[in-house]
C-alpha cells in the first residue's frame, strides 16, 4: 500500500471509531441522564394519560431546580436501588416544606384549599393524608389524576427528590394524542 491509501484507511478507521463512540453515548448516556422513553402502566393518571401511553421524560431540569406543583413526574416510590423496574407516573401536589391534608374530596396546602382540576373523580379515600403531613425540604406529595384507583402518596407517603427520575414532557404514542404535556 502506498502512503495515500494508508491515510485513507486510517481516516476510515477513525470515522468508524467516532461513530461507535457516538452510538455508545447515545444508547447508554442519553437515556440514563438526559431523556428517556417511559410507558404508562395502568389507569391511575386517566384523563390526562392512558394505559400504555408512551412518554418522553426529561431528566436534566430537576438537577437545577425542584419540581413545580402540577408537574407530572416519574419516580421510584421505594427507591431506585430497591426496585429499578417499579416506577410510577403521578402529579406533584405538595411541595417541600408545605403541610398537605385531604379533608373529604378537598386537598389543603398549608390550611388553604387547593384549586385544581386534574382529578378525574372526587377523592373518597384520604389515606395517610387524613391527618396533616408536613413535607421535609426534599419531599413531595403526589397524586394520580384518577384518584379512585391511584396508589400514590396517600398510600406510601411523600416522595423524596432523590427518587424522582424526571419530568414527563411529551406523549409520543399513540400518534393521535402525540404532543407536549403542559400543566394547563
Amino acid at each position: 500500500m502506498d502512503k495515500k491509501q494508508n491515510n485513507s484507511l486510517a481516516k476510515f478507521i477513525l470515522e468508524i471509531a467516532i461513530y461507535i463512540v457516538l452510538l455508545v453515548l447515545c444508547v447508554s448516556i442519553v437515556p440514563k441522564y438526559v431523556i428517556q422513553r417511559t410507558k404508562v402502566d395502568g389507569t391511575s393518571m386517566e384523563r390526562t394519560l392512558q394505559d400504555k401511553d408512551n412518554l418522553l421524560v426529561e431528566k436534566i431540569s430537576y438537577r437545577f431546580h425542584n419540581p413545580k406543583r402540577f408537574d407530572i413526574i416519574v419516580f421510584y416510590p421505594y427507591g431506585k436501588e430497591e426496585d429499578p423496574e417499579d416506577y410510577y407516573v403521578k402529579r406533584v401536589i405538595g411541595l417541600p416544606g408545605e403541610t398537605v391534608q385531604i379533608i373529604g374530596p378537598d386537598i389543603y396546602i398549608n390550611g388553604e384549599k387547593l384549586e385544581e382540576h386534574y382529578g378525574k373523580d372526587p377523592i373518597t379515600d384520604e389515606g395517610c393524608a387524613e391527618d396533616p403531613i408536613q413535607l421535609a425540604e426534599d419531599e413531595f406529595f403526589v397524586l394520580g389524576d384518577n384518584r379512585e384507583v391511584s396508589s400514590d402518596s396517600r398510600d406510601f407517603g411523600p416522595v423524596s427528590k432523590k427518587d424522582i427520575s424526571g419530568r414527563v414532557v411529551m406523549r409520543i404514542y399513540p400518534f393521535k394524542t402525540f404532543g407536549l404535556l403542559t400543566n394547563k
